[in-house]
């Protein structure tokens, strides 16, 4: 699950034997993988504050309240519970001079199973030989490096041009067995990492059985997933042995 941590800082507090952050974000980042990202935010006194009062807009130079403990920055963390997320905020440097505020996210999406029913879109239109339903699952601006013309199609049209002319040499159906698939997802984006065979019988009338390596990112999209990034590679054949 994901949690926000809120880093609170404090003008009051002497913050001169604060040990340095980036032990912390090094530990918890690169080494456990807990912490996702992260940023620091400007001062307070840099923000606006924006309200809308019957149809007008209200801007004021400033932060929303005036207090000495302010928002200095955040993190988000992956934990499997809030008492694991709360070790690892109690480690963090800020916490022996201000707060850190530990807050769950709003779960109220399955990315996961939504990026699982993309794919498995994709498999039902390569059987239906169905391009719309095909497409439907990529956004306008994506780039798709081919298995198949072996070009790099940037954007939908050209992707479904590269599609239409893979349609035209294989005959009836096109049976596409995902045989693993692994997803990570972290916020608005996401990868998977799937192989995937591909069988079908060509207009020559010779058989067309290849595995694939597809590599897939996906961006939110209002309420929806959609595909910006694929690139699938086949298996090559050096002609050397180990």
């Amino acid at each position: 699950m994901k949690y926000m941590l809120l880093v609170c800082g404090d003008d009051t507090a002497d913050a001169s034997g604060m040990a340095p952050v980036e032990p912390w974000v090094e530990e918890h980042g690169a080494e456990r993988g807990v912490r996702l990202h992260g940023h620091r935010l400007q001062a307070p006194a840099d923000a606006v504050t924006v309200r809308v009062r019957d149809g007008e807009v209200l801007r004021t130079d400033g932060p929303f309240a005036e207090t000495k403990e302010y928002v200095a920055g955040y993190d988000i963390l992956e934990c499997d519970s809030m008492e694991e997320a709360v070790r690892v905020a109690a480690g963090h440097p800020v916490a022996t001079v201000g707060a850190l505020e530990v807050r769950a996210f709003w779960e109220d999406e399955d990315a996961v199973g939504e990026i699982r029913r993309i794919d498995a879109e994709l498999t039902h239109a390569a059987r239906e030989r169905d391009l719309d339903r095909a497409m439907a699952c990529y956004a306008p601006d994506v780039e798709v490096f081919h298995p198949m013309s072996g070009l790099e199609e940037r954007r939908v049209d050209a992707l479904r041009k590269a599609e239409e002319w893979w349609f035209s040499t294989v005959a009836g159906p096109v049976d596409r067995e995902v045989l693993e698939f692994r997803v990570r997802v972290d916020e608005s984006v996401a990868f998977s990492h799937a192989l995937v065979r591909v069988r079908a019988a060509r207009t020559t009338g010779e058989p067309l059985d290849s595995v694939l390596r597809v590599t897939t990112g996906y961006r939110a999209a209002g309420d929806r997933w959609q595909i910006v990034h694929q690139h699938s590679s086949v298996p090559f054949d050096a002609g050397v042995r180990p």
